[in-house]
């Protein structure tokens, strides 16, 4: 189904779309309002990687926090709008993030053959179709050789897996937090929770006020129940007043060797990062 925001996109200017977007973006990802739970601050954060940028509203919040921040966005005029309108301590790579190196088709819902609803994604499921000519460049996230990663954004609408395959030596180097969407709808979330598991990593979400461990909150269950507003727009969703627009969480925060939301404040406060127990000797 197309939304409004999708139709009215392609007739307006670029910038316009893309200032008004990371505008509402917040309204229904309070997570935003809270990056100082997983990202040090000022100088604290050196590089932020934002995989599936779309118009940017994580880059821009992100660049403000880091010194560094990458962005993948492999629909083209996407990637174009974000490097056009990013501040200066943000690269944009116009590529999808993969498991390996090379090129895929990037698929897409009906009605929105530009990609402008961000919803694109190199895995093939219900409700997608490939677009004559929309074959994208792939990256791994290690092949970039990234710097002092500590956190990492991913929003690639199924394809979440692939995306860690292809950052094994930067999460066991690195440690960063990752904020990953995951929808039940799309796929079943456990291969990603028992993935990142194995590798130290436990899930939080935010439903309200606070966070809550991933094992406390029935994300499944939630998101059933809750279905009928994933399939809003975002400007519906967005105009639809607090009172009435009921809290859909379709994003996990992942932290790495015991961390906790809080904990990363704590750190920032008394001017350390949490390390690794790995790299506690160098």
């Amino acid at each position: 189904m197309t939304t409004i925001a999708a139709r009215l996109a392609p007739w307006l200017p670029a910038r316009l779309t893309a200032a008004t977007a990371r505008a509402l973006y917040p309204r229904f990802e309070p997570e935003l309002a809270r990056l100082s739970d997983m990202v040090p601050g000022g100088s604290g954060c050196a590089t932020a990687v934002d995989v599936g940028g779309w118009y940017g509203p994580w880059t821009h919040r992100l660049a403000a926090r880091a010194r560094r921040v990458v962005t993948l966005e492999p629909v083209p005029h996407l990637a174009r709008t974000l490097a056009a309108t990013a501040p200066a301590n943000v690269r944009v790579v116009r590529a999808a993030a993969s498991d390996r190196p090379g090129t895929a088709p990037l698929w897409q819902p009906p009605h929105d053959a530009r990609g402008d609803r961000g919803v694109s994604s190199l895995v093939r499921r219900d409700g997608l179709h490939a677009t004559t000519g929309q074959s994208v460049d792939c990256v791994t996230l290690d092949e970039l050789a990234l710097d002092e990663v500590e956190f990492v954004k991913i929003d690639v609408d199924g394809a979440e897996l692939a995306v860690l395959r292809g950052a094994e030596a930067l999460l066991a180097r690195d440690r960063p937090a990752l904020f990953i969407e995951l929808e039940t709808r799309i796929q079943p979330i456990t291969p990603v929770v028992r993935h990142l598991r194995a590798r130290g990593y436990e899930g939080w979400v935010l439903p309200g006020a606070d966070w809550l461990p991933l094992p406390s909150f029935d994300l499944a269950a939630h998101q059933r129940g809750t279905a009928h507003i994933a399939s809003q727009g975002l400007l519906r969703r967005a105009l639809t007043p607090a009172a009435r627009r009921p809290r859909y969480v379709n994003s996990v925060l992942f932290l790495p060797d015991g961390r906790t939301p809080g904990s990363v404040r704590d750190h920032e406060r008394h001017g350390t990062r949490a390390t690794h127990p790995a790299h506690r000797s160098r």
